[in-house]
C-alpha cells in the first residue's frame, strides 16, 4: 500500500483533528473525483514505520484517517490496529468510495467509516441529498 500525501483537516471526521493519509491505487475512479492522481499505484510505501513517522510529526491530531485503501482491506485493518495500540491511542477513520462496507474490514479497529462514491450532483456529507454515509463505531 502506498500514499501520495497527507493533510491535517478539521472537517473529514466529526469533531476530530485528523491526519488524513491519501492512499493511492484507488479502484473506484469516480466521475468528478477531486484526486484522480490517486487512481495510480504511486507514492511512498505505507508501512508501520512510515505510519509512526507521520503520526509523530503531526502533534495535536486526534485521529488518523485513511483515505482509500480499498484494494487491500486486510492490510488496512493491520494499520488501523497499529494506530489503536500506540500510546496514546488515536481514533481511526476510513473513507471508501465503495457504497457498501467490505467484508474484510474489522470495525473493531475503526471509530468512523465513511462510505460512498463521490457524486458531484449529490455533494458530500454536508448536503442532505448526498449518497455518502458516515458510520460511528464507539
Amino acid at each position: 500500500m502506498k500514499y501520495l500525501d497527507t493533510m491535517v483537516t478539521f472537517s473529514e471526521f466529526p469533531d476530530e483533528i485528523a491526519l488524513c493519509i491519501n492512499i493511492s491505487n484507488c479502484p473506484w475512479h469516480c466521475p468528478g473525483c477531486h484526486s484522480p492522481e490517486l487512481w495510480e499505484d504511486v507514492g511512498t510505501k505505507l508501512n508501520f514505520k512510515e505510519l509512526h513517522h507521520l503520526i509523530s510529526i503531526n502533534d495535536g491530531i486526534t485521529l488518523v484517517g485513511f483515505m482509500g485503501g480499498d484494494y487491500d482491506t486486510p492490510y488496512l485493518n493491520e494499520l488501523a490496529e497499529y494506530v489503536k495500540n500506540i500510546d496514546p491511542p488515536l481514533k481511526v477513520g476510513w473513507y471508501s468510495g465503495n457504497s457498501k462496507l467490505s467484508d474484510y474490514i474489522n470495525t473493531d479497529w475503526f471509530d468512523y467509516i465513511k462510505l460512498g462514491p463521490y457524486d458531484k450532483k449529490l455533494g458530500g456529507l454536508d448536503n442532505p441529498n448526498t449518497n455518502q454515509r458516515m458510520y460511528q463505531f464507539f
